[in-house]
């Protein structure tokens, strides 16, 4: 057993998939810095052996510096394969930032807040869970060489378990589970669509070199343990917004507490960050929701329907409908977004006497966690609250 694991954490396991997929080094990497051949598809992407992780921790002692993370080198590739390189940069894509701030304001907006509200608990937990696991393991990525890393923003984390393993199996199951009987559709379908999506989000964490094989099966068994712990809750768990008035106070003070104290790390990594903006994001659904059933804005979908939902059949339309009211959506979340995070960086700013747009100071712990946590609780409160009261103003069903 020990052996196996060895060989699924090897770095060399998850370079030879990268060549079978046509991904490679360039032979020179000196050479090929400047390149300009198309075929050879050079590209400047940071790769190093046994980075230090950085996974957003407190700030240093009082009269110190946070050392810095030693610079990657530049790390030239090849691709042989333009198919396998689209296709899991765009799988890659499913686990970011980019693809839930669109799907799960989506499927509120446009398919069923019940839904949306599953998946972001689930999310969340998943979410937080393997960010400080990450951290308590220190597990370092693929060592490059012999692999390429195709993604610079993640490479001081450390890698296991793979977090996007855990969210993509997550969203894909939670969704799969919440909606078999709910709506009428094919289960078969359902499960191969799920484990597809779920299995292209972690191929592409080996194709990108960001993860071994072992952090990614982990990614898969935790969550597939989280999700069958918290299955038989979930309907407690959905109905504690209308729980006590004091709720929208816990909501708050738990999750940014559990941000603050998230653990300390040498070296400044996005990990904090990205815990902060999942757990604010969360928080920000969460208290909506609250809003909602508090105020009597919306009433609340019950748990089940008394007859299961066809699908609708998609028409102009309804395609039309769907697409401007996640334009109007959007565009209002974009500008609450820029609005919050200008003007609470601004007093955090004016408070802690630092200089207006320092990269570095809005690193420090007691800048990064306010300002993320209050911008993006304010995100999840406009997208499940003032959202729809602008879709219904706007006569959009």
């Amino acid at each position: 057993m020990a052996e196996l694991l060895r060989s699924l954490q090897d770095s060399e396991l998850v370079a030879r998939f990268q060549r079978r997929c046509g991904l490679f080094p360039a032979p020179d990497e000196g050479s090929r810095e400047n390149s300009t051949d198309p075929a050879e598809h050079a590209a400047r992407v940071p790769g190093v052996d046994h980075f230090p992780a950085a996974n957003g921790g407190g700030a240093p002692a009082k009269g110190q510096r946070r050392a810095a993370a030693p610079q990657a080198f530049v790390q030239n590739y090849i691709v042989k394969n333009y198919f396998y390189y689209y296709l899991f940069r765009f799988s890659a894509a499913l686990g970011q930032e980019v693809f839930y701030i669109t799907f799960l304001p989506f499927t509120h907006w446009n398919i069923d807040p019940y839904l949306s509200r599953r998946l972001i608990i689930i999310w969340v937990l998943v979410m937080y869970i393997g960010q400080v696991a990450k951290d308590i393991l220190k597990w370092p990525r693929p060592s490059s060489p012999p692999v390429v890393k195709l993604e610079k923003r993640v490479i001081a984390e450390y890698g296991m378990p793979s977090t996007h393993a855990m969210a993509s199996t997550a969203i894909a199951f939670t969704l799969l589970i919440s909606t078999m009987d709910r709506y009428q559709y094919p289960f078969v379908l359902g499960l191969v669509m799920a484990v597809v999506f779920s299995t292209l989000v972690c191929l592409s964490r080996l194709y990108t070199g960001m993860h071994t094989v072992l952090d990614v099966l982990g990614g898969v068994l935790i969550t597939t343990l989280l999700i069958a712990l918290t299955y038989p809750a979930w309907t407690l768990i959905d109905g504690l917004d209308s729980a006590s008035p004091l709720f929208p106070v816990c909501v708050i003070v738990v999750p940014f507490f559990l941000c603050y104290n998230y653990p300390v790390s040498d070296y400044y990594s996005p990990t904090r960050a990205d815990t902060t903006t999942i757990m604010a994001a969360g928080a920000g659904v969460t208290i909506g929701c609250w809003i909602n059933h508090f105020f009597h804005l919306v009433s609340k979908p019950t748990e089940s329907l008394p007859v299961i939902q066809n699908i609708p059949p998609l028409t102009t339309d309804l395609l039309v409908l769907v697409l401007t009211k996640f334009t109007v959506g959007i565009v209002l979340i974009l500008l609450v977004r820029q609005l919050v995070q200008n003007l609470s960086l601004q007093v955090l700013y004016s408070w802690f006497k630092v200089v207006t747009r320092n990269k570095e100071a809005r690193r420090r712990l007691e800048i990064e966690v306010p300002y993320k946590f209050v911008t993006y609780t304010s995100v999840g409160i406009c997208a499940t609250t003032f959202v729809p009261m602008l879709h219904r103003f706007l006569g959009l069903p």
